[in-house]
């Protein structure tokens, strides 16, 4: 049974009139009598009497037109829906994101894209950069955000791209020497005490690989805390005399405030500042389709 045959039956039942049906759908009268025979033939059934020059409609006509309007109807339901999806009329994304990204840089891009389409349902997680990785790469979302590198396993199964960047930036609150300073040098690093952010936390990925380039080993500086997440780090230093790296999106506020102040990481020779830059990554699977929708909104996180 082939939609074509359920409406080429459905404008009979509805006529009682082959060549009135035939003339409705634009084609052939024979075409209509072939596909009604060939659906009483394949179930056994009578569809029609064909009384004289007219027809009458079965028992079993009767309940095949009933059940093909409903199925037709929500044929025509579910083509409208996928027009609708492939129009951003309707539909749902699902984002997966660093926390960083998703508490200080993505809501004014999900904000953007909710003007142009109110009707596509976005849910986001925010966790940390391997949790992402690992739930991108499972299917769990459609796009994956993060600040930091994709872990080997999963690099040919995620693809990247970069749509912007931030700065880490070495930070103290007022009970620390540091906070009159307006630069320290590396050798100083290894003077006082660190809050760090988990294991699998793009920051702290970031701010391991920049100690290694400057030649300290992470596991050698005085680390008093690990915590899960960037406010309580900055919680953690405010009114204390540890010191963290915390990205530059974050401690705006705390600027303008005075209660945390920016210390500058140079060189030996006081003539090279350190800088640590990381770029924010969109992650898409590799083997999985992209829809509309997540296409658009890869877009909006380029502009």
């Amino acid at each position: 049974m082939t939609l074509e045959q359920l409406r080429i039956f459905l404008a009979v039942a509805e006529h009682l009139h082959f060549t009135r049906a035939a003339e409705e759908l634009y084609i052939t009268q024979p075409a209509v009598s072939a596909a009604v025979q060939s659906l009483e033939q394949c179930y056994g059934v009578k569809l029609f009497h064909r009384i004289g020059r007219h027809i009458e409609i079965t028992d079993a006509g009767i309940l095949l037109q009933t059940e093909a309007t409903d199925i037709l109807d929500r044929v025509q339901l579910m083509e409208r829906g996928l027009r609708e999806l492939n129009d951003l009329q309707r539909g749902e994304l699902k984002l997966g994101t660093s926390l960083t990204i998703g508490n200080y840089w993505l809501p004014a891009k999900i904000s953007q894209f909710q003007e142009k389409y109110p009707n596509i349902s976005i849910k986001c997680t925010l966790a940390n950069t391997e949790e992402i990785c690992d739930g991108t790469a499972a299917g769990l979302f459609d796009l994956g955000l993060i600040e930091a590198e994709v872990k080997p396993p999963l690099q040919k199964i995620l693809e990247q791209e970069e749509i912007a960047s931030d700065r880490l930036l070495i930070v103290v609150g007022k009970s620390h020497p540091w906070y009159d300073r307006q630069e320290i040098t590396i050798d100083e690093i290894n003077d006082t005490a660190w809050v760090m952010r988990e294991s699998g936390s793009g920051t702290q990925q970031v701010f391991e690989q920049a100690l290694q380039r400057w030649g300290i080993n992470p596991t050698q500086l005085k680390i008093m805390l690990v915590l899960s997440s960037g406010e309580m780090v900055k919680a953690a230093i405010e009114s204390s005399v540890r010191v963290a790296a915390i990205s530059e999106l974050m401690v705006q506020k705390e600027f303008q405030l005075g209660t945390l102040r920016e210390v500058r990481v140079v060189n030996g020779d006081r003539f090279t500042p350190l800088n640590i830059n990381r770029p924010f990554l969109k992650l898409t699977h590799s083997q999985r389709f992209q829809t509309r929708i997540a296409k658009v909104f890869g877009d909006i996180l380029r502009q």
